[in-house]
């Protein structure tokens, strides 16, 4: 008989086993983007166990956000594309979902994806994806497999003078928040806390890669890589554009491709992208093919909406005036209020 519980603190190595043996995992159904949320934006979060007598048969992540005197949103899961629930079958998924509708009044996103591949003909364009790369068994084979325009752009940052290493959390945290916070004023897009990139990095601990790429002693681009067994998954990735023309944004997405190959990942998640569109096509150029997210938005315990985070005029009117506002400015006010947005 299959039961329902709310997990504790002691589930937590049984929480992280399965789902690292979980074929549709990611790195943000770990307990430790739990532990990061509530460490660096006291976000208060609910994970769900069901089992089978003693055995672990499925897991749901939920976090609950509440904006002051607005609303509340519970979010399976936020801060990332990829939540819902993991599960040894339909059933068992079905279930998790019904106990987390009820304890909050059937309302609840979720945030997963379609576990089987389209034709491309079959998207739209600006539709949501994530871009997966399946990788070979090593990095020369995945080299060698780029079109030769790919791998001269590579080697063009390298000859540009521009160097990879793998990140120091300690003394390469403000270079890599730098460049954060440029790219996302750039973008029109509240920049998270200093605290919650270093939470995740503790968190993860050696399931998180930091990785730097310099030019001139100057840290230019930087990324951070969460793993699971089979998955290298990048939310985080900015170069500065001042620097584009030397190219570190291929040599920083080369490292960590390299790094993933190496070590005997079998996909590479590029993250999400808007089909068709820049980011869209500059991950497709390394051979990622996009899957399609499949955001569900329910209220009452109905499915109101398949939600996705398109962005209407009045968001991309926000967007324009956030990359007028002081750059002081915005560093300040970015972190207050990225913490209530879940995207």
């Amino acid at each position: 008989m299959i039961t329902v519980r709310k997990a504790k603190e002691e589930d937590r190595l049984g929480w992280d086993e399965y789902v690292l043996l979980h074929k549709d995992a990611s790195p943000y159904h770990l307990y430790a983007w739990r532990l990061a949320i509530e460490s660096a934006y006291k976000h208060r979060s609910h994970y769900f166990l069901a089992e089978d007598g003693t055995k672990i048969v499925g897991v749901l992540p939920v976090v609950r956000i509440a904006i002051p005197f607005i609303k509340q949103e519970f979010c399976s899961l936020p801060f990332c594309d990829l939540g819902g629930a993991l599960a040894d079958n339909e059933d068992v998924a079905e279930q998790l979902l019904k106990f987390a509708m009820n304890e909050f009044g059937g309302q609840l996103n979720i945030r997963a994806s379609q576990s089987v591949y389209r034709q491309q003909e079959e998207f739209k364009q600006g539709e949501k994806v994530r871009m997966l790369l399946a990788l070979p068994s090593g990095a020369e084979e995945l080299f060698a497999s780029f079109k030769s325009k790919l791998r001269s752009q590579v080697r063009k940052a390298e000859k540009n003078g521009v160097s990879f290493r793998h990140g120091d959390v300690a003394k390469d945290m403000p270079g890599f928040y730098s460049v954060m916070q440029n790219n996302m004023h750039q973008l029109g897009s509240p920049v998270h806390s200093f605290k919650w990139f270093s939470e995740v990095l503790k968190h993860f601990n050696n399931k998180a890669q930091l990785f730097v790429v310099e030019y001139d002693g100057v840290i230019v681009g930087a990324s951070i890589l969460l793993l699971t067994n089979n998955v290298a998954t990048v939310p985080w990735a900015s170069t500065l554009p001042e620097y584009n023309k030397y190219a570190p944004n291929m040599l920083l997405y080369w490292a960590m491709l390299k790094y993933a190959a190496e070590n005997g990942f079998e996909f590479f998640d590029f993250g999400r992208s808007s089909y068709g569109e820049g980011t869209f096509k500059f991950k497709k150029q390394w051979g990622a093919q996009p899957v399609a997210l499949d955001w569900r938005e329910y209220d009452q315990g109905k499915l109101v909406a398949h939600a996705t985070d398109n962005q209407g005029k009045i968001r991309s009117l926000i967007a324009t005036a956030w990359t007028k506002l002081p750059f002081a400015a915005v560093n300040f006010l970015g972190p207050q209020l990225r913490r209530y947005i879940s995207l």
